[in-house]
């Protein structure tokens, strides 16, 4: 039994609605015998929803390629997890229903007929209309009691009311009529179904079309030490510990709160009444509209009724913090909740700024208005996720709103930045129009992280973010994953609960489609009528539904291969296949790795010399294979495909075109763009790792290094370069590798040299591209080991010790740290670990604690493992990092995937649920791992680990898998290479 509290006369009850029925004891009904025995009678067909479509404003068609790019970048660099196989295996229960078709029209109710409960998807037969939700919080034994009353229309004749819900106690249950003849409506059987997170109540009479019904339910729960449902969270303040409580719903865990209806497509108003210790406060979606204070010490407060809004967002939370506000030139009051020394401190007060500006900036962008007349933003110490946008109260976990200006590095004000840009998009995209099911979570995730770069743009322009770090951060990161055969397309889809967290995807649209479906839910064919609409009203006629369905419907993506024709027609032969990284998945799975797969794709071209380039060209490559005219030609003429890479494939040549490029890039760089340049160098990169290209090109791409002054391609160079440093470190060669790296890094090391030592605070002292660039090229050089840049790291260190004085610049304090820890003795790792416990900077908290995995020193290492998951000493989101990167350093590799086996079931049970969190452990500890012996090792340990987080493992084997092939098939040739070169 869970633990409840004395409760006196502090419970909570609405007027009496209806009577309980004794048949059911804490929330316990009947048994699955008697669910097995229940069936009901034929139900009509759904009727459709139909969407109106409103004309929208046109779209240039380079947009469609960010589309592309911006959809299944989220989809892959947020991913949660894979479906782990058929829905006839997952609840066990037999059924062989997937689901109960999609909410948008298309739905069958044959399925429904019988047992509604066994569907992973709730029967379409009732409809909420309204939530009154009113609860009593008891933060001194973390537990609450609640009350919902739940109006609801009934859209097809049924005797069930199926609900969700998880964990709660529920003590009684009425269900009655608000139509002609109200009253009390009894009832039959209820019953939990845990299988899908369902409570059942089976009724004696049916309810009936077009009509209104309400059920009333008590209930109580615990206020969990976990990260998903109403958990609670705690942090010290003056050498006391305090607690606050706050909710995580996305995307099905408001049943662990309270019953509901807890599908995106079940929009309702609510009205939230919180009572708790008049020392707290409380916040919600909307404001408080009456506080009434008690005189037994507790307050109630009463929030203003919501707007129609999914349960996924429904947010509330009980604090001791404190606030600063500001208010848009529209009015809304935007407020910053945090630990009141961080807002005494006015650590959140660039965030509260900037939030402000992001409020009047997409008014005006989207010409739609914000909805709600505040929007607060709340640091909680501890969160699954970095942010979480519930309308009206989004959630950030404090290092990512929370920001030092005295200690906060560049790197960790952009990423701040882009996590506030992204969450305050979703008040419109995911909270004013939202997903119709979770297939099509790309709508929202897809818009907000594409307006990631557009939003941050605004801000600070000259962080040339949308043009260009898309390309990197984006771009690159995601086609590592999406090459592998363990993708998946961006649509796909969701069976039963636990898959629901793998799908989060995304996408880019404005106005007019926000316009229409506002305050509803959308599904991706209503934003391709729209575009299509649009294009047709500049004269193209483009179906773009047809176009899009080839890159959201089909995994991965395609490699395109130019190469120039013998003839003297000035012709080139272009084709496309599947880009995959392991070749021989397309034998073992014929099934999978079909023929068929095929994109249209908008293929820009340009030719150029030593001296020119010619203006771009563009080509639909529709077939597998087709020749085209691109112009004259000549022995010298290259090649260049993809032009700014706007198109989400990589492109390969002959390599003929390869050496004209190379050659290009060594003695005048500039002809080719600089988008251009960080896509030749990832893409031959990967396409060599899938065994494409011979090993020496990427090699011999970057020798063009030296020359190149911008901070993107070194930006790319290093993404690859690190990648194979993890592939070689353990390797008897290894040093010529990293020889090989600081002969290319040396020249441009010396020249932009360390940047000056702390004067006056400031965040940015010079500007965004300088400082990146030499940001770049010191981590490189100290990374593979170059002696100066070691020194001064030593340096920095010893004086900051001896002085007590840290004079180190913020943007190279990550660096330093880490360099000076893994080559120092034990009192510089003690010193370190000193100053994390006594930092209270959010943001170098996070660098220290990361410099501390440093260590070449595996008892220091062990010792650090031990004390994150054992300890209050490391934030719960904090361990998972600790973990991976000792797991980056070659000195506690085995170490960390050794601890990862022996504590599996500790961090399973502490984070499985939050699959993204899981799943990001997993990867992480995993994905250097390159030997058979490691290979082995994990491969037993999934089959004695009973297969939890199936899908996250299985990714997790075919990348160590990658890794032995490579050293396999590659690792001689590479180093041969590298013996004979010049630069070697």
């Amino acid at each position: 039994e869970r633990e409840r509290g004395a409760r006196g006369n502090k419970g909570l009850s609405f007027t009496q609605m209806g009577i309980e029925d004794n048949n059911m004891r804490n929330g316990r009904g009947l048994s699955d015998q008697w669910a097995d025995s229940v069936v009901v009678r034929p139900r009509t067909t759904e009727r459709s929803i139909t969407v109106h479509k409103r004309l929208v404003l046109g779209f240039a068609i380079s947009i469609l390629t960010l589309i592309i790019v911006t959809v299944i970048a989220v989809l892959l660099s947020i991913r949660f997890e894979e479906c782990a196989g058929e829905s006839s295996s997952r609840a066990g229960n037999g059924s062989n229903a997937k689901f109960n078709g999609s909410r948008d029209g298309n739905g069958n109710h044959k399925d429904e007929e019988t047992q509604p409960w066994r569907h992973h998807r709730l029967p379409a037969s009732l409809r909420p209309r309204h939530y009154d939700l009113r609860l009593a919080v008891y933060m001194d034994n973390f537990t609450f009691s609640g009350e919902v009353n739940i109006e609801f229309e009934c859209v097809y004749t049924t005797k069930f009311i199926v609900l969700h819900m998880d964990g709660l106690e529920l003590e009684k249950v009425a269900v009655y009529s608000d139509n002609k003849k109200p009253g009390v409506m009894r009832i039959h059987r209820q019953f939990h179904y845990p299988a899908n997170q369902v409570y059942v109540i089976a009724l004696h009479r049916e309810l009936k079309p077009m009509r209104t019904y309400k059920v009333n339910i008590t209930f109580e729960a615990q206020i969990e030490n976990e990260l998903l449902g109403f958990f609670r969270s705690s942090y010290m303040l003056h050498g006391e510990r305090r607690y606050m409580a706050v909710t995580q719903f996305s995307p099905t865990h408001a049943r662990k709160a309270f019953p509901c209806f807890d599908e995106p497509v079940y929009k309702a108003t609510f009205r939230v009444i919180l009572r708790h210790d008049a020392s707290y406060l409380s916040l919600s979606n909307m404001p408080v509209e009456a506080s009434i204070s008690d005189d037994d010490g507790w307050v109630t407060n009463h929030f203003a009724r919501t707007p129609r809004m999914s349960t996924y967002y429904l947010a509330w939370a009980v604090c001791n913090f404190t606030y600063r506000e500001t208010i848009t030139d529209s009015g809304v009051v935007v407020r910053l909740y945090a630990r009141p020394n961080a807002v005494q401190s006015g650590a959140g007060d660039y965030a509260l700024h900037i939030t402000k500006r992001l409020l009047q900036f997409y008014e005006d962008y989207f010409k739609v208005k914000y909805s709600l007349p505040k929007l607060d933003l709340l640091a909680v110490p501890k969160h699954p996720y970095a942010a979480m946008e519930n309308w009206g109260l989004s959630v950030f976990v404090e290092q990512k709103i929370l920001l030092d200006p005295e200690v906060s590095s560049f790197s960790y004000q952009m990423e701040l930045t882009m996590v506030v840009v992204h969450e305050i998009c979703h008040q419109w995209f995911g909270d004013l129009v939202t997903p119709v099911w979770w297939e099509d979570v790309w709508l929202k995730e897809g818009f907000a992280h594409f307006f990631e770069y557009v939003g941050t743009d605004f801000l600070f322009p000259k962080w040339n973010m949308e043009k260009q770090r898309f390309l990197t951060d984006v771009l690159h990161e995601v086609m590592l994953l999406d090459g592998l055969a363990s993708s998946h397309p961006i649509s796909q889809e969701v069976y039963e609960a636990v898959d629901i967290d793998r799908v989060f995807d995304w996408i880019a649209y404005k106005k007019d489609y926000l316009m229409t479906h506002m305050y509803s839910n959308a599904a991706r064919d209503d934003l391709w009528n729209k575009l299509t609409e649009a294009m047709q009203n500049e004269g193209k006629d483009i179906n773009i539904k047809e176009v899009m369905d080839h890159w959201t419907l089909q995994m991965g993506y395609p490699v395109v291969t130019i190469s120039k024709n013998d003839s003297l027609d000035h012709s080139v032969t272009v084709t496309q296949e599947h880009f995959i990284y392991d070749q021989d998945a397309k034998i073992r799975d014929p099934d999978l790795f079909n023929k068929s797969f095929q994109w249209q794709i908008p293929l820009t071209l340009a030719t150029g010399n030593s001296t020119h380039r010619s203006p771009e060209a563009i080509i639909w490559l529709s077939n597998k294979t087709e020749t085209h005219k691109v112009g004259r030609m000549d022995e010298d003429t290259w090649l260049l495909g993809n032009i700014n890479q706007t198109g989400y494939f990589r492109v390969n040549y002959d390599l003929h075109n390869w050496r004209l490029l190379i050659e290009q890039l060594m003695t005048n760089p500039e002809i080719i763009s600089v988008g251009n340049r960080a896509g030749l160098i990832d893409d031959v990169f990967n396409l060599a790792r899938a065994g494409y290209l011979p090993q020496n090109v990427p090699l011999q791409i970057i020798c063009y290094l030296p020359q190149e002054r911008e901070f993107l391609p070194w930006h790319a160079a290093s993404r690859s370069l690190y990648q194979l440093d993890k592939l070689l470190d353990r390797t008897e060669d290894y040093n010529l590798f990293s020889d090989f790296v600081l002969k290319q890094v040396a020249s441009k090391y010396h020249k932009m040299g360390w940047p000056s030592a702390l004067t006056d605070g400031s965040i940015l002292q010079t500007s965004y591209q300088i400082e990146e660039l030499q940001r770049e090229v010191i981590m490189l050089a100290c990374s593979f080991g170059n002696k100066q840049c070691h020194r001064q790291a030593v340096s920095l260190i010893s004086d900051w010790i001896s002085s007590n004085k840290n004079r180190i610049p913020p943007n190279v304090r990550d660096i330093v740290y880490c360099t000076g820890v893994s080559l120092m003795d034990e009192d510089v790792w003690e010193f370190i670990w000193m100053k994390f416990h006594s930092s209270t900077a959010i943001s170098e908290k996070k660098v220290l604690l990361e410099a501390l995995t440093c260590s070449d020193n595996g008892f220091l290492l062990n010792r650090l493992l031990n004390l994150s998951l054992s300890s209050d000493l490391v934030p719960d989101q904090d361990v998972i990092d600790v973990i991976i990167h000792v797991g980056r350093n070659p000195h506690g590799r085995q170490l960390a995937w050794r601890y990862f086996r022996e504590k599996w079931d500790v961090l399973n049970s502490r984070y499985g649920e939050a699959l993204f969190m899981n799943s990001k452990l997993i990867s992480g500890v995993t994905e250097f791992l390159n030997t058979e012996t490691e290979l082995n090792e994990l491969k037993e340990f999934i089959q004695i680990s009973g297969g939890g987080a199936g899908p996250a493992f299985a990714r997790a084997v075919e990348i160590v898998e990658a890794n032995v092939r490579w050293h396999s098939l590659h690792e001689r040739q590479f180093f041969q290479w590298l013996r004979k070169s010049p630069n070697g």
